[in-house]
């Protein structure tokens, strides 16, 4: 029996009008928009010249542009074959990356905060030369997001999200400074109740809790008096981005990251929100599953800086830390593992896509095999190359995907993808028990990785994500282990989408490949 869901029927009335006034809000703007333009094309012919003149400089800017093929050549169509309202739509939901004012701001933050990060190169230089191939994506990753690789931390791996949620409750309660928590979607429901009791009994200790959400990934879970019902009982509570809509506003980038942090020496990350379907507490797509890692040790400073990144830039109207080192301090610690582990943040505020690159990497190096989990797959054409080369090469790569689908057009779309990596070697399974909605993937048993990144456009260019990657650690043994068993809880969907599609469905999937990128 299905429940109450973000994407059915929410539980929170309020949220749900919220939601719906913001999509009439936007619905209106847009016909507005092509209304105004529309009637003035009929007075005056210089205006639809204009508009043409306007049609053809978005055009020449999208195709000038660093972005991938698989980005522009929607919006170059739809602006050419609908000029009006093509570029009302790009206007209102096509560019990213912000405004000019909130890169600012990302930069100033980040130019105080990444320079407390430690210096890694002794580090940098074993894994070179314990795995070269590992060590060669680990300098990617500091060199392009600046995020260094560390040792000296004990890394847990959890194959379901309930077994992340028990042991993060665990470590709340010994919280002696500071909490931090980062979700893009908190469900005011029983999971987060648990979590709840434990803050409001660690802020009664004196310590300093805060939470922090994404407005619209929370929209069908919360009400707006969320962050006063947090505020009241001692938790300090920012949203980040509240989804109004209008032109330029930063509404296509949304925070997708999910970190705790408990006092700069534990921190958690991993695919789950904190709302009860991640918890299969209830069941609104069959089972779901999502994975997390719980980190101790050094590489903590990572996840504390990513949080305190989000914390800061977000508004320049709330008061932010004038003292980063507080957070940011070295304790003595040993570790009983002596594998590497590599925390990173990627966001749209740059023009480097981490979170894609890593993946391309880890295909690009894999000699034996590269296996993916994701829940949804829609990708650019240097990932489906990438793929298909690796399979070409003799590596067996694999992609799991779910089952039964949270949203039934996007399903539709991932499954657009399959034909054209399964007749190049790709293999393709589909997770039958439910939903899978975990970010991971695998390579030569060596290198993993584990955190918010999906297989998609969202996800890889709009998004702000954060990821973690392992090599030579027991995590990325268990990770392949836990990928085995799904695979055996999953239909082979391969030689399915070998050959065999009607005309039909090809041209609906043509249709919908060519506006992926926009959704």
């Amino acid at each position: 029996m299905k429940q109450d869901t973000l994407e059915g029927k929410a539980k929170t009335k309020n949220g749900v009008k919220r939601l719906c006034f913001s999509i009439i809000c936007i619905l209106l703007e847009v016909i507005f928009i092509i209304a105004i333009v529309t009637r003035l094309n009929e007075y005056a012919e210089i205006i639809n010249l204009f508009t043409r003149i306007l049609s053809g400089i978005l055009v020449l800017g999208l195709y000038a542009s660093n972005k991938t093929s698989s980005m522009k050549m929607p919006w170059v169509i739809l602006i050419l074959i609908f000029p009006i309202m093509g570029v009302g739509l790009y206007l209102l939901i096509g560019l990213n990356g912000g405004t000019h004012k909130m890169r600012e701001r990302y930069a100033e933050i980040d130019s105080k905060l990444l320079p407390m990060l430690p210096d890694s190169q002794e580090c940098l230089s074993r894994i070179k030369e314990t795995i070269p191939k590992a060590g060669n994506i680990a300098s990617y990753i500091q060199r392009n997001s600046q995020y260094p690789i560390y040792q000296n931390t004990d890394i847990v791996y959890f194959d379901e999200a309930v077994k992340g949620l028990e042991a993060q409750l665990k470590d709340l309660e010994k919280a002696q400074k500071f909490i931090f928590m980062e979700y893009h979607a908190i469900e005011d429901a029983e999971a987060w109740h648990k979590i709840q009791d434990v803050l409001e009994e660690r802020v009664k200790a004196g310590v300093e809790v805060r939470v922090f959400y994404d407005d619209m990934g929370s929209i069908g879970f919360i009400n707006t008096d969320f962050v006063k019902k947090m505020e009241a009982i001692g938790i300090h509570c920012r949203v980040f981005n509240p989804f109004m809509p209008g032109l330029n506003l930063f509404l296509n980038n949304r925070d997708h990251r999910k970190i705790t942090v408990i006092d700069g020496k534990v921190g958690f990350t991993g695919g789950y929100n904190l709302a009860n379907e991640y918890f299969n507490y209830t069941h609104p797509y069959g089972q779901w599953k999502d994975t997390g890692i719980r980190l101790e040790g050094d590489a903590v400073q990572s996840l504390t800086v990513t949080f305190l990144e989000m914390w800061n830039a977000v508004s320049d109207k709330d008061a932010n830390d004038s003292d980063f080192s507080k957070y940011l301090f070295h304790y003595d610690y040993t570790a009983q593992q002596t594998g590497f582990v590599q925390p990173y943040a990627d966001s749209p505020m740059d023009n480097e896509q981490v979170g894609e690159e890593v993946y391309i990497s880890m295909i690009n190096k894999a000699e034996k095999y590269c296996w993916f989990m994701t829940p949804y797959l829609i990708i650019t054409d240097e990932m489906t190359h990438a793929l298909c080369l690796a399979a070409k090469r003799g590596v067996d790569v694999r992609i799991i995907t779910p089952g039964i689908p949270d949203k039934k057009f996007i399903y539709n779309i991932t499954r657009s993808f399959y034909h054209g990596l399964v007749k190049h070697g790709v293999r393709v399974y589909e997770w039958t028990p439910g939903f899978c909605h975990a970010k991971m993937s695998v390579a030569d048993d060596c290198m993993a990785t584990c955190g918010t990144i999906n297989l998609d456009y969202r996800s890889l260019y709009h998004h702000f994500e954060n990821g973690c990657f392992m090599a030579d650690c027991q995590a990325v043994v268990e990770i392949k282990n836990d990928l085995i068993r799904t695979m055996g809880e999953c239909r082979d969907v391969t030689d399915q989408y070998q050959t065999g599609r009607s005309a039909h469905l090809r041209l609906g999937q043509l249709f919908m490949r060519l506006f992926a990128g926009l959704l």
